[in-house]
C-alpha cells in the first residue's frame, strides 16, 4: 500500500476549509462572540455590582470563577478567529494546524472553594454556557486537528481509493 502524504495533507486542508465555510462554523462563531460580549457586559455591569455585596469568601469565589470564565471564552474566541482567518484566506489551513492554535489540553474545571454558594445565578449560567461551548469547540478542534495529526496514514477513504487504483491498475 502506498501512503501519499500529500494527499493526506490536501485532504486535511480541505476538511479545515470546508468547516470554516460551513453553517456549523457560522452558528458556532456567532454564538461564541455573542457569549463573549454578553459575559463582558455582565462582568462590567450587573456582575460587578453584585460582587460588591458578597462576603469575602463569596467575592474570592466570584473573582476566581469570572477569571476562569474569561479565560475559557478567550480560548474559544481565539480558536474561532483562527478558523475565520482560514475561511477568509488570511491564514493557510496548514498554519492553523500549529499547536499554538489548539485549545489548551488541560481541563480547568474544578470545584470552587468556599463562597461558591453565594455566586450569582447569572454568573453560574454564563459559566455553564461557556463550558458547553468550550466542550463543543474542543471536540471540533480534536476532530479536525489533533486526531488527524495522530493518524499514521491518510484518511481511510483515500487509503481505500489507493487500494482500488492498485487493484484495477489505474
Amino acid at each position: 500500500m502506498t501512503i501519499d502524504v500529500n494527499a493526506s495533507a490536501d485532504w486535511r486542508a480541505e476538511v479545515i476549509q470546508d468547516f470554516a465555510r460551513s453553517e456549523l462554523f457560522e452558528r458556532t462563531f456567532h454564538e461564541g462572540m455573542e457569549l463573549v460580549e454578553e459575559t463582558a457586559g455582565y462582568l462590567d455591569g450587573a456582575g460587578r455590582q453584585m460582587s460588591k455585596s458578597l462576603s469575602r469568601n463569596g467575592a474570592l469565589a466570584y473573582a476566581s470563577e469570572s477569571m476562569r470564565l474569561t479565560t475559557r471564552l478567550m480560548q474559544v474566541a481565539s480558536w474561532l478567529l483562527v478558523q475565520r482567518a482560514v475561511r477568509e484566506g488570511d491564514m493557510a489551513p496548514h498554519a492553523a494546524c500549529e499547536d499554538r492554535y489548539r485549545l489548551n489540553a488541560e481541563d480547568a474545571r474544578h470545584e470552587t472553594d468556599g463562597g461558591a454558594d453565594e455566586l450569582p445565578m447569572e454568573l453560574l449560567e454564563l459559566v455553564d454556557r461557556a463550558e458547553r461551548l468550550y466542550d463543543r469547540v474542543r471536540h471540533l478542534d480534536r476532530r479536525m486537528y489533533v486526531e488527524h495529526a495522530i493518524e499514521a496514514g491518510p484518511h481511510p477513504v483515500l487509503s481505500q481509493l489507493d487500494r482500488l487504483k492498485q487493484a484495477f491498475g489505474s
